[in-house]
């Protein structure tokens, strides 16, 4: 079953509000963000991770796969699965502990993943639309149902 739950435009000077919004809408831990190289998926989650509570140093796991951020009461685990070629990467990363631990977790580039998830999760895709401006859908999504 899939919900649509959030379709709009913004700047990216309202990532701020974008993200409250974003989280303000679901309950769901889980995130999977897609979207062209330069959209702001890490942009977005960084917001996301400030919003949540995160003072850490943010950035992007594309060579280690995964970043882990402290936030009041908890961990956010960030992906960045676009050098992951093969599923068995991902078990040998753990990524099936990490998605069940109950903590935030952001996966950028998840088409590997997303078979893993057993609760729902919001698939998050982002479009560019000039130099600053972007276009967000959010859907609430899992293919078990």
């Amino acid at each position: 079953m899939d919900v649509a739950f959030y379709d709009v435009a913004f700047e990216l000077d309202d990532l701020s509000k974008v993200a409250k919004t974003l989280l303000g809408k679901s309950k769901c831990r889980i995130f999977l963000f897609e979207g062209e190289m330069g959209a702001g998926k890490t942009t977005l989650i960084k917001e996301l991770c400030k919003v949540l509570g995160s003072h850490d140093h943010f950035s992007s796991p594309t060579f280690s796969i995964v970043n882990e951020y402290k936030m009041p009461g908890g961990k956010i685990y960030h992906f960045d699965l676009y050098r992951v070629r093969a599923y068995e990467e991902l078990l040998d990363i753990g990524i099936e502990e990490y998605l069940d631990s109950g903590q935030y977790c952001f996966v950028e580039w998840p088409a590997l993943v997303e078979n893993l998830i057993e609760s729902e999760f919001v698939k998050v895709e982002l479009r560019v639309e000039g130099e600053k401006r972007r276009i967000i859908a959010g859907i609430i999504a899992n293919s078990k149902f």
